[in-house]
Formats: C-alpha cells, sequence, structure tokens
C-alpha cells in the first residue's frame, strides 16, 4: 500500500515539473504499432498539405504503399485532432453546446507585444505512443510564452497553461484561438473573461489564421521530436525545453530580422514597464 508522505511527495515533484502525475508515469496509449506509425506518416504528410481531409490522406497512403483505408486515416486524423484548412461538415472538434465567439483580427494590424496572444494544441509522437502539447505564443515577437504536455485531450492542461502565461507575462488585449473544444469551454473562458481578455476564435477550417503557431509545430517537429523519438513523457519535456529556449532566446525570427522572438518582444514592453 501507497503511504500518505510517498503520495504528498509525487504530487511536489509532478508541481515542480509542471507535468501531471498521468504524464509523469506515462503509459502508452492503446493504439498498436502499426497505428503509431501510420499517425507519424500522415502527421508529417499534414504539415505539408494542411488542407487533406480523410479522403486525400487515404489516397496519399495507398500511392506510397501503406495499407491504410479511409475509415482508419478518419479515426487516426481525430485521435490526432488534425482538421483540414477545408474540413468536411460535421468534423469539427468543437462542443456543441459551447458558445462559439466571434472573429476579431480581422483588418487589424498587429504591431505590439502583448496586443493579440494565440493557442493551439497539437499531437507530439513518441517511440511507443504519444502526447498531447499546447502551446500559448504572443502573436507580434512570435515567442512562446508557455507550454505544457498532457495524455489527454481535456481542457485542464490548457488552463494551467494559460494560468502559467498570464502569471509570467500579464494580459494581452486579444486571445485568439480556434473553435476547439479546450478553448470554448467554461473553465477556459473564465479565467479569459476574468482577466478582461477580448475573445477571438477562428473561423470554421480558417488555419491561415494561426499560420505562425503551425509554423512552430513544423520545425519543432522536424528539429527535435523527429530527430530523436523520445521514449518517455519526461524526456520528450526536457527535449521540448531546450528546443524551446534555443527558439526563443538564440534563433532570430524572419519576421524580426535579426531579432530573436525574446528580443522582439522585450524591446517594445522593456520601456513600457519601466515608464510604468
Amino acid at each position: 500500500m501507497v503511504s500518505k508522505d510517498h503520495k504528498l511527495s509525487v504530487r511536489r515533484q509532478c508541481k515542480l515539473l509542471t507535468l501531471a502525475r498521468s504524464n509523469l508515469y506515462y503509459q502508452p496509449k492503446g493504439e498498436s504499432a502499426e497505428n503509431l506509425r501510420f499517425m507519424e506518416i500522415i502527421d508529417k504528410q499534414f504539415l505539408e498539405t494542411p488542407w487533406y481531409g480523410s479522403r486525400q490522406m487515404a489516397r496519399h497512403m495507398k500511392r506510397n504503399n501503406h495499407v491504410c483505408g479511409r475509415h482508419r486515416v478518419r479515426r487516426l486524423m481525430r485521435l490526432m485532432s488534425l482538421v483540414p484548412i477545408y474540413q468536411e461538415p460535421n468534423t469539427s472538434t468543437k462542443h456543441p453546446h459551447h458558445k462559439i465567439w466571434p472573429y476579431l483580427l480581422r483588418n487589424i494590424v498587429i504591431d505590439r507585444p502583448n496586443q493579440v496572444w494565440c493557442a493551439e494544441i497539437t499531437y507530439i509522437p513518441m517511440r511507443r505512443g504519444f502526447l498531447y502539447l499546447v502551446a500559448i505564443m504572443d502573436w507580434h515577437s512570435r515567442k512562446v510564452l508557455a507550454w505544457r504536455l498532457s495524455n489527454s485531450m481535456d481542457a485542464d492542461f490548457c488552463v494551467a497553461t494559460l494560468k502559467e502565461a498570464l502569471a509570467k507575462h500579464g494580459t494581452p488585449e486579444i486571445f485568439n484561438t480556434d473553435q476547439g473544444s479546450q478553448f470554448t469551454s467554461g473553465a477556459w473562458i473564465d479565467v479569459v473573461t476574468d482577466a478582461k481578455i477580448k475573445i477571438s476564435m477562428d473561423g470554421k477550417g480558417a488555419w491561415r489564421d494561426n499560420r505562425m503557431i503551425e509554423r512552430l509545430w513544423r520545425s519543432l517537429k522536424y528539429e527535435c521530436v523527429y530527430l530523436h523519438a523520445f521514449e518517455t513523457g519526461s524526456e520528450m519535456r526536457t527535449g521540448i525545453i531546450k528546443w524551446l529556449t534555443y527558439y526563443n532566446s538564440e534563433r532570430p525570427h524572419s519576421t524580426h530580422g535579426l531579432l530573436t522572438p525574446d528580443e522582439a518582444y522585450d524591446s517594445k514592453t522593456e520601456p513600457m514597464r519601466l515608464a510604468a
């Protein structure tokens, strides 16, 4: 029988890691090795052709001699939360009873940090399973403000990431997300509205609205995740910490010339802090 002291020790360790206990003692998902291989192939192709639905993806698999029919492709894409730009009716992952908020960024010039933040979830493959990663990004600077891994798609890990970003970086004027159920949940909306942040949501299938965070996923996966094929959640977290530190603080972003995301973010937020 596990002692009370041991349970408390585990909780403290998990809190320090900012990783849920379910992820610290990660168990592979209940998918076969073949399905996990297909999921990685689908994920890589989706990075190249984000307009592919299950029908087109199944054709791609068949053309490349992978025995993976449309029904299996559709189930795996849903499991990975891959939604094409021009999605078919009734394939959205939004919750049927949650309110959908209007898109506020049309014709707006985003030219300063903390003007607009965005968030998105992506599938992260491992050697014998997979996790989900959520990241919150400052739209102007492209700085990743907070992130978390989870082995489920519930809203809790997204809300925890949101609270961390707000505690570290203050509040944006507008927060933009897709219509996923995590971002329309009461727990997420309550935190955003309590902070007096305007809520903006992408139109259905409008992948272009969060294009910069999609580019982040592409770079992260090709430069970190696919190269290492991590075994455990802890290994994955360590690898992502290292890559995101490099991305934020060392890698100049093309949008800002020679400036890194950290420098682009701090260059305009520091004077405001000093003035305050």
